[in-house]
């Protein structure tokens, strides 16, 4: 199967060309990406690369091993910002860059305080919390080879049910080619309904951070 004839198109396509290019590695340039720009989930794209493994292209057993190596860089990298910089700092850079809600970062700091460390390995099976989690860690300064067996563990369980769920669905390929054409439909949805969840957000924190000043005031 190739980029040509994989029979997907728009962001699926995207997504399928980067794996049979790059093969099994390509998962986890992906997975990577998703630290970087988190309205793309791993939710989409690891079902995906399980799916296509049916193909014979892609190895399952090394699309879970790059996923999760990918998960563990990728946690490796927040973890080494909320250590660097702090708690505080982390959470007014990240959410400057309107893709992280503030408050998602908070409600994972105040749980990883409340709960302790195993809070990384369940994390990592919580989508909307998985890479967050590792903020809180880092600025905590928890044991760094704690935090990486709990973070390759919690994400390899995650990545194979994923995985294993999409490779399930390979083997049903020829009843679903009819509906391929739709996947690009859910995969913008998805985008689209996270973008917005985003911005509601952003307006919320913005109308009560005009209000405080007003409430301190009286």
């Amino acid at each position: 199967m190739t980029g040509a004839d994989h029979g997907f198109t728009g962001l699926s396509g995207f997504a399928a060309d980067v794996l049979t290019a790059l093969g099994d590695i390509g998962v986890g340039v992906l997975v990577f990406l998703e630290v970087l720009v988190p309205p793309i989930p791993s939710e989409v794209i690891l079902p995906f690369a399980g799916y296509l493994s049916q193909s014979g292209q892609l190895t399952l057993g090394w699309l879970l091993f790059w996923s999760t190596l990918a998960s563990w860089l990728g946690a490796l990298l927040l973890y080494g910002l909320g250590s660097a910089i702090g708690m505080a700092r982390a959470i007014r850079l990240l959410a400057g860059t309107r893709l992280v809600s503030r408050s998602d970062l908070e409600r994972g700091a105040a749980w990883f305080a409340r709960s302790g460390a195993w809070t990384v390995l369940v994390g990592r099976m919580v989508p909307g919390v998985r890479s967050l989690i590792s903020i809180p860690a880092g600025a905590s300064r928890m044991n760094l080879l704690t935090f990486s067996v709990y973070t390759i563990l919690g994400s390899g369980l995650w990545n194979a049910l994923l995985l294993g769920v999409g490779a399930a669905l390979g083997t049903q390929h020829e009843k679903l080619e009819h509906y391929l054409g739709y996947l690009d439909y859910a995969v913008y949805t998805a985008i689209a309904i996270a973008l917005v969840v985003l911005v509601v957000r952003r307006i919320r924190e913005a109308a009560a951070a005009r209000r405080e000043p007003a409430v301190i005031d009286e």
